[in-house]
C-alpha cells in the first residue's frame, strides 16, 4: 500500500523536475563597520585573504571578498551615512546583510519571481561588485532575509 502512495506522489510532484532557476548561493553578505578589521577577523576565521576589494559607487559601499567553497562571503562598509548598509548597522548592527543566489537569466527570474507575488526592490537589474549584475526582493517578501539575485556579466565579442 505505502508503494502505491509512493507512486502517487511521484506522478503528482512534476516528475522530471523543472529547470533549475537558482543555480547555487553565490554568497552571504555581512555589513560591517571597518572593513580592514573585518577582513583581517575573516581572514583569521576562513584561513585565507580576500580576494578581492571593490567600490561600488552606485549604492556606496566598499567590498571585499572571500572564496569558501562554492560559495563567497561579500563584506559590506558603507561609504556614506546614507547608504543602505550605514542604515541597516545603525538600525540592526553588524551582521548578516543578505543572502545571494546565482541565476543564469537575471531578468526571466524576476519576472518569475514578480508573478509569484514577490517584491523586487528594483524593477531593473544593476551592477554589483564582482562583475554582477544584480536585483534584490524585500526581506517582507522572503520571510524577513533580503535576497539578492546575480547573474555574471557575460563579455560580447
Amino acid at each position: 500500500m505505502a508503494e502505491g502512495h509512493l507512486l502517487f506522489f511521484a506522478k503528482s510532484a512534476n516528475f522530471p523536475p523543472k529547470k533549475e532557476m537558482v543555480k547555487n548561493l553565490e554568497h552571504i553578505g555581512i555589513a560591517v563597520k571597518d572593513l580592514s578589521a573585518a577582513n583581517e577577523l575573516y581572514s583569521k576565521l576562513l584561513g585565507t585573504t580576500p580576494y578581492k576589494t571593490e567600490e561600488v559607487t552606485s549604492e556606496n559601499v566598499l567590498t571585499s571578498f572571500f572564496k569558501t567553497g562554492e560559495a563567497k562571503v561579500e563584506l559590506l562598509e558603507a561609504t556614506s551615512p546614507d547608504s543602505a548598509i550605514a542604515k541597516f548597522i545603525e538600525k540592526r548592527g553588524e551582521g548578516i546583510h543578505h543572502v545571494a543566489f546565482e541565476v543564469d537569466d537575471i531578468l526571466a527570474e524576476m519576472q518569475r519571481l514578480e508573478s509569484e507575488g514577490f517584491t523586487l526592490l528594483n524593477k531593473e537589474p544593476k551592477r554589483g561588485a564582482d562583475n554582477k549584475l544584480v536585483c534584490f526582493i524585500h526581506p517582507k517578501s522572503a520571510n524577513g532575509v533580503l535576497v539578492e539575485l546575480c547573474q555574471e556579466i557575460r563579455e560580447v565579442d
